[in-house]
């Protein structure tokens, strides 16, 4: 671990005490191994503590921070619909009521088979498309009816 320390720290490294340097890689390390597991799964929290010296209070304290991590398993498709004001007015809401209808789960959840976590979200910043979802980094804009089992479909795909 010492040589990804250094790596990662780089110059400022003679100024950090170990116990520094140690704490200092962990939001690296927590994307990493979100990254790898789509989440934080606990046995891997419990390695990080492990190697890295660092009590698994401040692993948690600091992973439930950031809301970024996550703690469960989520889906291999994140589905995002925007809840913002023009999202609102515009039928945010019965984008929401027929997604959780078509896969059986709310907000905040993931399906069993881990194919797709919804969750609402505040703005997307596409007002204008509104209303507006995105499916892992694409965008739908203007959900209509008609729109609507294109965007199930890619969700499915």
């Amino acid at each position: 671990m010492t040589l990804m320390l250094e790596e990662i720290i780089g110059a400022v490294s003679g100024k950090l005490t170990e116990d520094q340097k140690r704490r200092g890689v962990l939001i690296h390390a927590f994307q990493k191994i979100q990254e790898e597991h789509n989440y934080l799964p606990e046995e891997e929290l419990h390695k990080l503590a492990g190697e890295l010296n660092v009590p698994l209070s401040y692993i948690y304290s600091t992973a439930t921070f950031y809301k970024q991590f996550y703690f469960t398993p989520r889906g291999r498709k994140i589905v995002r619909v925007c809840t913002g004001t023009a999202c609102h007015v515009r039928g945010a809401g019965k984008v929401m009521e027929q997604l959780t209808a078509e896969f059986g789960v709310k907000d905040g959840e993931t399906t069993e088979d881990l194919a797709m976590t919804l969750e609402t979200v505040g703005c997307i910043g596409c007002c204008g498309l509104a209303p507006v979802a995105t499916v892992n980094e694409d965008i739908v804009g203007e959900i209509d009816g008609k729109k609507m089992p294109g965007m199930i479909q890619m969700i499915k795909e």
